[in-house]
């Protein structure tokens, strides 16, 4: 067996470990499989004849890959401050494939991920790598450019902030089915007011790259700007104010959400998450893959 082959059998075997590292870093398996993919060409260009753990150099790598991505992240919304809508960001997807539900499902939810979204990239990091996957800090640090210690205060008190915060998401299908029928009803109404009351002031509006991309095609048509990350509840609210006509009420993965289902056939789905009877992030999937492996309930409408 050529060094390549072999290469890539050490990476495919660490493959979902790695994008389990990078899911709870990132917040979205689109991005987890980018950082994944950047793991395999440094690792095909790097001299590793040295490295006696491959699977800890490769966990160090998409560490460091998710630490640069969280940095910039956080520099493009200071440098938006004050905009309703930023700059173009990298596509974000729920993709909820069998397999990666199960992967991905075993030790942090989605609520748990909105609070890890207020941790500074540095404990986030901490936080994931030594609670969540139990690496070492010795080895957490050189990735931080910190010492252990100060790897494991980073780590501490991002664990205060995820015990002392409220990660209550609305499991209650009929709570979360209210909010997300009236925020429909008031997007459809073009009820601005209700539409900010629904929604979260820090709500992020994520769209995969099929969906930006049909929204500029239909653009003529009135239809509205779609970018890959829309932030805050005025930005989002404009998006949807006057709209989703069309759309019906559905279970996404058990929770509400919504559909446009043209014929019968769903073409874009809008997957909510509601914390605290408010709207704090919803998804469009329009990516006929990503689509395929959604578990889709279209519920009636009611008259």
């Amino acid at each position: 067996m050529d060094e390549h082959n072999w290469l890539a059998e050490r990476f495919e075997e660490q493959r979902r470990h790695l994008q389990a590292v990078a899911y709870r870093m990132l917040g979205s398996l689109s991005e987890a499989e980018d950082a994944v993919q950047e793991v395999w060409l440094r690792l095909i260009r790097a001299d590793t004849s040295a490295v006696q753990n491959l699977g800890g150099w490769m966990t160090t790598i998409v560490g460091r890959i998710c630490l640069d991505h969280l940095r910039a992240r956080a520099s493009r919304r200071e440098e938006t401050v004050g905009t309703d809508i930023p700059e173009s960001a990298a596509e974000r997807v729920a993709d909820s494939d069998p397999e990666s539900e199960a992967l991905l499902a075993d030790s942090l939810g989605s609520a748990l991920l909105v609070v890890l979204d207020t941790l500074a990239p540095a404990e986030r990091l901490a936080f994931v790598l030594h609670d969540i996957f139990g690496v070492p800090f010795d080895e957490i640090a050189p990735i931080l450019g910190r010492n252990p210690a100060a790897a494991r205060q980073l780590a501490s008190r991002a664990r205060r902030r995820v015990q002392g915060a409220d990660t209550t998401r609305d499991a209650d299908r009929v709570r979360q089915r209210t909010v997300v029928d009236a925020f429909l009803a008031a997007a459809r109404g073009g009820d601005f007011a209700a539409l900010l009351a629904l929604l979260d002031p820090d709500v992020v509006l994520r769209a995969d790259r099929v969906a930006v991309d049909a929204a500029a095609a239909r653009k003529a048509y009135g239809a509205p700007t779609v970018l890959s990350e829309v932030f805050g509840a005025s930005a989002v609210a404009d998006v949807f104010s006057g709209r989703a006509q069309a759309a019906q009420p559905a279970l996404v993965n058990g929770a509400a959400g919504a559909a446009w289902p043209p014929g019968g056939q769903a073409r874009t789905v809008f997957a909510f998450t509601v914390s605290n009877g408010k709207i704090v992030a919803i998804d469009i999937v329009a990516d006929p893959a990503h689509l395929s492996r959604l578990d889709l309930t279209i519920l009636p409408v009611d008259n």
